[in-house]
């Protein structure tokens, strides 16, 4: 993104830590929203996380079973490291804290952590295969996501969530294999932002699949793009816009 631009690329800073919970709560509660708005919720699958600024072993998540397009960030629920709810009155999915816990735990750096089982995430997951640099957008994940080739049922085991961790590495996606995507930020406003822009890669690359033979982009221009669109302001930046327009429209999240 242009230098030109460096003033709208200012990212918050908090003096009180309650600032900083509220504000990733505010975020995490909108990025649930939005993948309602964008259809990625199916059923009780699917789960956002973001790290407490104070006790950062600790994730704030969606409550089990409460869909998407209802959350608010009264409802959000805080959970430890031995899977026990400390703040809310609601359960969680266990398979959430099996993949989120350990995510944390790897990334210190990973302040968020969005997965859900999208259409064409899920659909394009069955190819085991990565992205390829077909579009602009797609260069984002140019060399920065990786694939969970093994698929063995629902996760509910926190050694599952591990192996996930490790094939993440120090990139911003993952594919899981038979299962969907996932996707991790500095902020829950950049886990978010990779999670939508993934999904519409993946639509991308399918449809044009189904056209003919997509032609590539070559992978010192595609590492290039994914320089400049590929960072973590640019995924917070790119999150903004969408964050105003759901609060404008569903201005009850932040309850």
């Amino acid at each position: 993104m242009s230098n030109n631009n460096a003033d709208l690329l200012q990212l918050p800073k908090f003096e009180r830590v309650e600032d900083e919970r509220l504000h990733r709560q505010q975020r995490l509660a909108a990025a649930f929203r939005l993948f309602a708005h964008y259809g990625f919720d199916e059923g009780v699958a699917g789960h956002i996380t973001a790290r407490d600024p104070e006790f950062t072993d600790h994730f704030w998540v969606n409550p089990f079973g409460m869909y998407f397009g209802h959350i608010r960030v009264s409802d959000l629920v805080l959970v430890n490291p031995q899977n026990e709810v400390v703040k809310g009155n609601k359960p969680i999915n266990n398979a959430a804290f099996a993949i989120h816990s350990q995510i944390h735990l790897a990334r210190p750096d990973a302040i968020a952590a969005a997965h859900a089982h999208s259409l064409y995430g899920k659909t394009f997951s069955t190819l085991g295969s990565l992205l390829d640099p077909i579009t602009q957008d797609a260069c984002a994940f140019y060399e920065d996501h990786a694939l969970f080739d093994e698929y063995t049922g629902v996760v509910l085991d926190t050694e599952e969530g591990k192996r996930i961790a490790s094939v993440l590495g120090q990139k911003k996606a993952v594919i899981l294999q038979n299962h969907g995507l996932l996707t991790v930020g500095h902020s829950v406003d950049e886990a978010a932002w990779w999670f939508i822009t993934m999904e519409r890669s993946c639509q991308s690359q399918i449809m044009a699949s189904s056209a003919g033979k997509p032609l590539l982009i070559e992978p010192e221009t595609a590492r290039l793009t994914q320089s400049q669109i590929g960072s973590h302001v640019a995924g917070w930046f790119s999150f903004q816009s969408l964050y105003d327009m759901i609060v404008r429209k569903q201005p009850d999240l932040l309850d």
